[in-house]
């Protein structure tokens, strides 16, 4: 279905929002717990292999995210040629879209194989045999997953670009059970440690490719692929995919680089503060998920808009969905921090950690409230409308001068410790949302279409 269905004022209807907003928090509430769970299971095997797997997570996450950027290059390109009514030039930008993001994933997948330990060495230096045993297994077997998880996130982007996000949640939930069942049998039953993990993950992210992917090619669909042996490369429209996915991808690269170094500061402030800030982290990403939902229905939103010419709608309904995002994150926000307490109780951790973690959760709520709607959810505006450009230098710009610099001189050198970490973060956050706002109120990024 198209999303730029109308209400007779020719504003999207309050159905159509909800229809593509209400699957992606429940995909954003699924990625989020069925993590945890996945965290859990994997613990069972010990600290080890708990330890392996953390540190290549750290590698996945940082590619997950550039083939998620690629993606959004496609979707925005889709919706804008959708939003124009070029259906035809829609259906070839998504073959364009799945095209580049295979030959991309499948050079990284060659290089993380074929550089296997020498990359784990280069990264983290020097660390336990038994922990880098682990991790190479875990490594070599993420690695092939790659190219699936790549174009699984292609096929998703392109389904949300014309307003379908049920068919990535439906994909995502059978994803992520079908990784849990086999978790059960390979850890539990088989006893085949860090490898039946990864191998888990491994069939879960190529059934859920090859779904997405057939579902892809029905033409009931107004954005379908009508045959995958028929990809032929047109660099004009992979100019315009790159245009959004390159700076999406550096910004959220840097973001991630940035994140891990940060890591290495709170490390040197002992095992509270390490405890304390991974569980703070835990429930902060709970309490955003009504904004990353939101930010990504704005990318089809504004980005069909855009194409269809129609600007004061793409204002109207970039007003209208970040209310939406101001009003769910209080509401998240005020029940976390009431809750947070008990939820604490259930990871048995010391007072001291406890009180370190309570206070850096009602930071996160506070600015939550506050900041983040406009630090994250309005950028992604500017994005489908192809000022991607902008997005990426405040982004880097504000992550390595405010959060990074600014961590160390709060919590290293005035002596505030993790509480300084989160109020840097918080600052890196207010400098987003002021340059963020004055490029929106400018307008200038109405008229940067790509199509």
């Amino acid at each position: 279905m198209n999303i730029t269905s109308e209400s007779k004022s020719g504003i999207f209807s309050n159905k159509d929002l909800k229809k593509l907003i209400i699957p992606l928090i429940i995909e954003q509430i699924l990625a989020v717990t069925v993590g945890l769970i996945d965290t859990v299971m994997v613990s069972n095997i010990g600290e080890y292999a708990v330890s392996a797997v953390s540190l290549v997570d750290t590698i996945n996450i940082l590619l997950i995210n550039i083939f998620a950027a690629l993606g959004t290059g496609g979707a925005v390109v889709a919706a804008q040629l959708i939003g124009r009514g070029a259906k035809e030039k829609a259906r070839f930008s998504a073959k364009q879209l799945i095209l580049v993001t295979g030959i991309l994933s499948f050079i990284i997948m060659i290089f993380c194989l074929v550089l296997n330990e020498s990359l784990l060495h280069l990264i983290f230096g020097s660390v336990d045999s038994r922990v880098m045993s682990n991790a190479k297994i875990y490594f070599f077997y993420s690695a092939i997953s790659y190219p699936f998880i790549a174009l699984y996130n292609s096929g998703a982007a392109l389904f949300r670009s014309i307003g379908n996000s049920k068919i990535s949640m439906i994909n995502s939930a059978i994803m992520n059970v079908i990784n849990i069942i086999l978790n059960s049998i390979f850890i539990f039953g088989l006893n085949l440690g860090v490898f039946g993990a990864v191998l888990a993950t491994l069939i879960a992210r190529v059934i859920a490719c090859i779904v997405i992917l057939y579902m892809l090619t029905k033409k009931k669909n107004d954005l379908y692929i009508d045959s995958y042996l028929k990809l032929k490369w047109d660099w004009k429209y992979i100019k315009k995919i790159l245009a959004i996915g390159l700076p999406s991808g550096l910004e959220n690269g840097m973001f991630q680089l940035g994140k891990i170094l940060v890591q290495s500061l709170i490390a040197t402030f002992g095992t509270y503060s390490i405890a304390a800030n991974a569980v703070a982290n835990n429930i902060a990403q709970m309490m955003i998920i009504p904004g990353s939902a939101v930010g990504l229905a704005m990318i089809t939103v504004v980005g069909q808009c855009i194409g269809a010419n129609k600007y004061e709608e793409a204002i109207y309904n970039v007003k209208k969905l970040m209310k939406i995002t101001f009003v769910s994150m209080a509401i998240l926000g005020v029940f976390f921090a009431i809750v947070s307490p008990q939820i604490l109780w259930v990871y048995s951790l010391s007072k001291e950690t406890t009180n370190l973690a309570l206070k850096c959760i009602w930071i996160h709520v506070v600015a939550g409230i506050i900041i983040w709607p406009i630090s994250f959810t309005l950028p992604n505006a500017l994005r489908a409308a192809n000022d991607a450009r902008f997005t990426m230098l405040v982004s880097i710009f504000s992550m390595w001068i405010f959060r990074y610099f600014l961590s160390f001189l709060l919590a290293r050198d005035l002596g505030l410790g993790l509480v300084g970490v989160w109020l840097a973060m918080i600052v890196d956050w207010i400098v987003r949302s002021i340059l963020f706002v004055y490029r929106y109120k400018g307008g200038k990024w109405k008229y940067k279409k790509l199509v």
